[in-house]
């Protein structure tokens, strides 16, 4: 069970390199000895893209130019009286 491929062997091999990475998981490349890059199933790597896509709320607790939040403590805001009708 191989994971780890050289650069030149990945390429000439690449139906073998993907059909590995399908039925075993990730599989390495490596160039020169150093870990390069990765051939990931699309089910893992849509999982990574959702995963590290921010929220709204992240977005906007973070801050950053041109937003300025003065956010009330959760739970001490101030209700608006009932008007009855």
């Amino acid at each position: 069970m191989k994971n780890n491929w050289q650069v030149q062997d990945a390429k000439a091999k690449f139906s073998e390199f993907l059909n590995a990475c399908l039925s075993q998981g990730p599989q390495i490349v490596t160039r020169r000895g150093e870990e390069a890059a990765v051939l990931v199933p699309i089910e893992v790597w849509n999982q990574l893209k959702d995963n590290a896509r921010p929220t709204l709320k992240s977005l906007l607790l973070a801050g950053g130019p041109g937003v300025d939040l003065d956010l009330p403590e959760r739970g001490r805001s101030k209700r608006r009286p009932i008007v009855k009708l």
